[in-house]
């Protein structure tokens, strides 16, 4: 004969968040294991692309992450993915076509001649 297994809980309708599923303990009887819900992958907040490196948890699960695991270690690492933060903040690239960025960029000239430096302030 079948063994029955009765509700540990007192919910015994079949919702979302009352999965369960049948084990065999090692004593032999049948047992009733709850489901807990599945996280969802954390998305970039631009794209909607998966972040990688961090895992899917629940969101009450992260408070006991370490916070390595809980990021990535660079600047936005928990919001954004790489390819947003660089479509986002493009680094500043010197063009070698224009003259002035030649004057600006060469070492020969002194600090002073530079138009963007900042005059010395004077001690006192």
């Amino acid at each position: 004969m079948v063994q029955r297994i009765t509700f540990l809980r007192r919910k015994s309708y079949n919702t979302v968040s009352n999965k369960r599923c049948v084990v065999r303990t090692p004593g032999g009887r049948l047992a009733m294991q709850f489901l807990g819900k599945r996280g969802s992958v954390p998305v970039c907040g631009d794209t909607g692309k998966q972040l990688y490196g961090i895992p899917a948890l629940r969101p009450f699960e992260y408070k006991s992450l370490a916070k390595r695991k809980r990021s990535v270690s660079r600047a936005y690492g928990g919001s954004l993915c790489a390819s947003a933060v660089r479509q986002r903040y493009v680094p500043f690239k010197p063009s070698l076509d224009a003259s002035l960025d030649r004057s600006l960029f060469s070492p020969q000239l002194s600090l002073s001649s530079r138009p963007f430096a900042l005059s010395p302030t004077p001690t006192s």
